[in-house]
């Protein structure tokens, strides 16, 4: 039996957090910056990045240096944050067809269920517990292990296989942005993306995306999973 190994994407994918995340990083990059103006991170694009990346370009923002020691204690403090800031969004939502789906695949013989994210690990299962899917994810490749993206699915794709003794596994990763696609091309795995997240169809395509839906809803990405 082939085992499916799919590694979804957070932000855009499964969820929206309401703008609580980047609430977060901005708290975290003030403690650090110090007796500054207020920080706004609203010019930096969060999208298909990971933590690590968005943390040393917001810190170079306000003129830091960013060495692996400063990112690492700016993400602990933005995780520390993050849990009151997702209290506190008003937009937070978990996206149309996720939990069918995610139930519907979990059920399943031939399915593995990862995760595939540019969030630091306690940063994603925040987000995933203030929406209910985290009881759906118990492995993934996340932003703290690494800062590229198709990295971070590499690492999540090894520790799906060791979830199985099959070792005919096929991998697809669920994203929304064309850094999903490209970073799932480099690990050889095929990508369904979504246009929740605000790339629209022909964008996701031209990135080279197998198949494209406008919500998890689409009868088309069960066929697509087999």
């Amino acid at each position: 039996m082939q085992i499916t190994i799919a590694l979804f994407d957070i932000d855009g994918t499964l969820l929206r957090a309401g703008g609580a995340g980047r609430r977060a990083v901005e708290l975290a990059i003030g403690e650090v910056v110090g007796d500054r103006a207020e920080v706004s991170l609203a010019s930096l694009e969060f999208a298909g990045r990971t933590d690590p990346w968005i943390v040393s370009q917001a810190l170079g923002k306000y003129g830091v240096t960013a060495d692996d020691r400063l990112i690492a204690e700016v993400i602990e403090r933005y995780t520390a944050h993050l849990p009151e800031q997702l209290k506190l969004a008003r937009a937070f939502e978990v996206l149309p067809g996720v939990v069918a789906l995610l139930r519907l695949l979990a059920a399943r013989d031939d399915m593995v269920l990862g995760l595939g994210t540019g969030n630091a690990e306690r940063a994603a299962y925040a987000k995933l517990a203030r929406g209910g899917l985290d009881s759906f994810f118990s492995f993934g490749g996340f932003g703290s292990d690494h800062v590229e993206r198709a990295e971070v699915l590499r690492v999540g794709l090894e520790r799906g296989r060791t979830k199985t003794e099959h070792h005919d596994t096929r991998a697809i990763v669920i994203g929304d942005t064309p850094r999903d696609v490209e970073a799932a091309h480099a690990i050889g795995a095929e990508c369904i993306a979504v246009e929740t997240g605000g790339y629209d169809a022909r964008t996701l395509e031209e990135a080279g995306a197998s198949l494209v839906v406008s919500d998890l809803r689409a009868p088309e990405v069960i066929e697509a999973l087999g």
